[in-house]
């Protein structure tokens, strides 16, 4: 592990820093320091682990199950510690970042609400900081997507992305000239809460109609089991794959099983798929970006979601015909996305607390020699040499 644990007087620092890497991130990154961080991506069943270099390669990744015991902050904490300390033991851990599913402050600091763990308000970064030593960045696991999609993978080139994780839910990420916009308070890019069907689905953020209702894993799963309880004829090969079993009706059976031919699967993903478009070609209309990165689990279903996303954007896209269509591609990193989106985020931090720490370094050399100099001297004293302001 990195001295930076020698030093006590790093939090002034760190809050300088951290006010300062949201308004310099497009250019950052190409003059960050080239060494490995530790990204992590937590969710609500794995915490996930990683050492990724400068590239944005994986040279190392380990991962848990997220521990249970209520998911306390706590017991959270604990995990993410043992997984950063068993890296650092192969390998030198200059700074750490974590991709939270969640919403996370402005300043990047606290985890407002994690929906699948007892995170409220709680200040995740100074607390894992403290325990690690070294800086920690924070921020929501799907920012940390599109910015590892936009420096290595499907968005490279792009300067004005939008990401859609499809999930369990929806979550999504925008970036404009390679910054991550989160929004006055931290929280933009909630996109599966837009309201598209007044009076619909209730969702379990409360309200009802929401996107991620009509386009996502658990969209898709349900109205999978509605036709398989229904005895439905047309879900004949899906039950028969369970063995009768409905609860056992998953995202990657139905997809298999789509992949297969079958006519009932095929169709699910053409019904989510549209409405894929449909939140799509809203998302256009009000951000207007050059392309939209779909991610997450339910993109491994590729052309068969993804194919009738697009003709569904385009029968929708307002002003269609006149004027140009952005482009809509899948994510290339796959479920390493937000690990190594995390890790590369981290790099920013790192290079102004190297600078701080090497400075402290070569002064405390400087009076290490100045020290020498005296215990050699006997009773003649050198010059004191003129001190750094």
């Amino acid at each position: 592990m990195s001295t930076y644990r020698d030093f006590p007087h790093r939090g002034a620092a760190r809050a300088t820093v951290l006010k300062t890497v949201g308004t310099r991130e497009r250019r950052s990154h190409l003059t960050a320091p080239r060494v490995p961080t530790v990204g992590i991506d937590i969710g609500g069943t794995k915490v996930m682990a990683g050492v990724v270099d400068a590239d944005g390669v994986i040279l190392e990744k380990v991962r848990t199950e997220t521990p249970d015991k209520s998911k306390s902050p706590k017991v959270v904490e604990d995990t993410i510690c043992e997984l950063v300390l068993d890296l650092s033991d192969r390998h030198d851990v200059h700074a750490v970042g974590i991709g939270a599913a969640g919403w996370v402050d402005a300043d990047r600091s606290k985890v407002l609400f994690a929906p699948h763990l007892a995170w409220r308000n709680e200040p995740l970064r100074d607390a894992l900081s403290a325990r690690l030593a070294v800086p920690v960045l924070v921020d929501n696991d799907a920012n940390t997507a599109a910015w590892a999609e936009w420096r290595f993978g499907a968005g490279r080139g792009e300067d004005h992305l939008v990401m859609i994780t499809l999930g369990t839910g929806i979550g999504g990420a925008i970036l404009e000239d390679g910054r991550v916009k989160r929004g006055k308070y931290g929280v933009a890019g909630e996109f599966g809460h837009m309201q598209v069907v007044p009076g619909g689905h209730r969702c379990p953020c409360g309200n009802r109609g929401c996107w991620e209702q009509y386009s996502s894993g658990n969209a898709l799963v349900r109205e999978a089991r509605e036709l398989a309880a229904a005895d439905s004829p047309v879900a004949h090969s899906l039950i028969e794959r369970v063995g009768g079993n409905i609860p056992e009706i998953t995202g990657p059976v139905i997809t298999e099983l789509a992949r297969e031919g079958d006519a009932m699967c095929v169709e699910l993903f053409q019904d989510i798929g549209q409405w894929l478009g449909i939140g799509i070609a809203n998302l256009a209309a009000a951000l207007d970006p050059s392309c939209f990165v779909i991610g997450g689990g339910v993109s491994a279903a590729d052309d068969l979601l993804i194919g009738p996303a697009r003709d569904a954007f385009r029968r929708h896209l307002t002003g269609r015909g006149y004027r140009p269509e952005a482009r809509i591609v899948k994510a290339q990193l796959g479920p390493e996305a937000g690990m190594v989106g995390a890790a590369d985020l981290a790099r920013l931090v790192a290079r102004r607390f190297r600078r701080a720490n090497r400075r402290r370094v070569e002064r405390h050399e400087r009076y290490e020699r100045y020290a020498q100099a005296i215990r050699n001297s006997g009773p003649t004293r050198p010059t004191r040499p003129t001190q750094e302001p």
